[in-house]
């Protein structure tokens, strides 16, 4: 009961995160100021990425994505086939999700500007991110995350 309590009391900068893109549990959303390579960002996708995973059952409209940042202004980033580079990170891209149902792929190499960002979870392989949506405005990075308590590691 006291738990209960303690959570009901909590600011609303505390939320949960039941996806599996970055570890379940407790977060607290912190001013974005200036987000750095492998922050977890509280991400507020376009509309469209936003429908794109409604339609699919990923995530209901209006629910902020958890995504590590993986690229900044200078960064070069490139997706070919399959294969996604950022830095020096190559990682793979899924041409379908779990069901079978094509992804959403973007294509060639850039250099992002200012005011972009790449958002990327490394450790997950099936993680709806920059491998399918690319690079995205900073602007839409609402917060940072900071892990209070999970399960398992953050990676």
């Amino acid at each position: 009961m006291v738990i209960i309590s303690l959570i009901a009391a909590m600011p609303k900068k505390v939320f949960w995160n039941a996806s599996a893109s970055v570890p379940i549990g407790l977060y607290l959303a912190t001013s974005p100021a200036k987000p750095g390579i492998g922050d977890i960002v509280v991400f507020d996708p376009p509309a469209e990425v936003a429908r794109f995973a409604d339609s699919r059952g990923y995530l209901p409209l209006g629910t902020p994505m958890l995504k590590r940042v993986a690229g900044l202004a200078g960064d070069r980033i490139c997706r070919r086939e399959t294969e996604v580079r950022v830095a020096n990170v190559v990682l793979t891209a899924r041409d379908r999700d779990r069901k079978g149902r094509p992804l959403p792929v973007w294509e060639g190499c850039r250099t992002l500007g200012r005011g972009e960002v790449f958002l990327l979870n490394v450790g997950v392989p099936d993680s709806l991110d920059g491998r399918y949506f690319g690079p995205q405005p900073i602007e839409r990075v609402a917060a940072i995350a900071v892990p209070i308590w999970t399960f398992g590691s953050v990676r």
